[in-house]
């Protein structure tokens, strides 16, 4: 549904239409919906959740071992 905004009459400067539209593009809700679809994330393939998880128990390993060991600060 397209949006439209004329002018009231032909005295009304271009300041007020502008502020009119603005306010009617806010209570439309299209500029909230335009932004969502610009960035919305792609989800992430199974692949990569995968080589994820396997990333993190590798580095939750290293960081047990460097704890028994004592190199490593908390």
């Amino acid at each position: 549904m397209p949006l439209e905004v004329k002018r009231s009459n032909e005295h009304e400067n271009s300041q007020n239409l502008i502020r009119r539209f603005s306010k009617k593009m806010k209570q439309s809700g299209i500029l909230i919906e335009a932004r969502k679809k610009v960035y919305k994330k792609r989800p992430l393939s199974p692949q990569l959740k995968k080589r994820a998880a396997l990333r993190r128990e590798e580095l939750k390993k290293e960081y047990q071992k460097l704890a028994k060991l004592g190199k490593l600060k908390k």
